[in-house]
């Protein structure tokens, strides 16, 4: 009776559909092509079963393993890549032309920090009534802000208006 073929991961023993694999032994040492068969008898006599490690090679390379070990070793390498990916995410600092000068320190500690975290930040400033006729006073502002992390960022995004807002996205170097 043959067992219903596994979804995921890689096949073994019987699920192996070439007839010649290129054989490597537990301990490493090639055996080099034999029959599939009597690959699988050799793994069955070492205790272990035939996996096939790769596929696509011509004829597919096996090596004797336990079917079950590799599979949870694979499995925990996935989820230790998983858990250490860094997700670079889109920070909001949101401004106005006339901003006084402590604001702005504290707005650009926030925005160091956040590039500092490897996160990209996107800086908005709206403007309001009167001001939008003023865009030169937020031009230079964001000129400002690209002056002072001109060391740790690059412009990804070159300031541009939308609407009552003009947006400007800087990213990590």
């Amino acid at each position: 009776m043959m067992t219903p073929p596994v979804k995921s991961g890689p096949r073994y023993n019987h699920m192996i559909t070439s007839d010649k694999v290129r054989v490597i032994d537990e301990e490493g040492e090639n055996l080099g092509v034999m029959y599939t068969r009597e690959a699988i008898e050799q793994a069955a006599e070492a205790g272990l079963d035939l996996v096939e490690v790769s596929p696509n090679a011509d004829p597919p390379v096996c090596k004797f393993l336990d079917v079950g070990k590799f599979r949870y070793e694979a499995q925990k390498k996935a989820n230790l890549a998983r858990k250490t990916q860094k997700t670079q995410e889109i920070k909001e600092i949101k401004m106005r032309p006339n901003i006084d000068d402590h604001d702005y320190d504290t707005k650009m500690r926030s925005v160091n920090k956040f590039i500092g975290e490897g996160d990209k930040v996107k800086i908005t400033l709206r403007f309001r009534g009167r001001e939008l006729s003023h865009q030169q006073i937020g031009m230079d502002l964001l000129r400002r802000v690209q002056q002072d992390v001109a060391e740790i960022a690059k412009i990804e995004s070159y300031p541009r208006m939308e609407g009552r807002q003009m947006l400007m996205v800087i990213s990590p170097k």
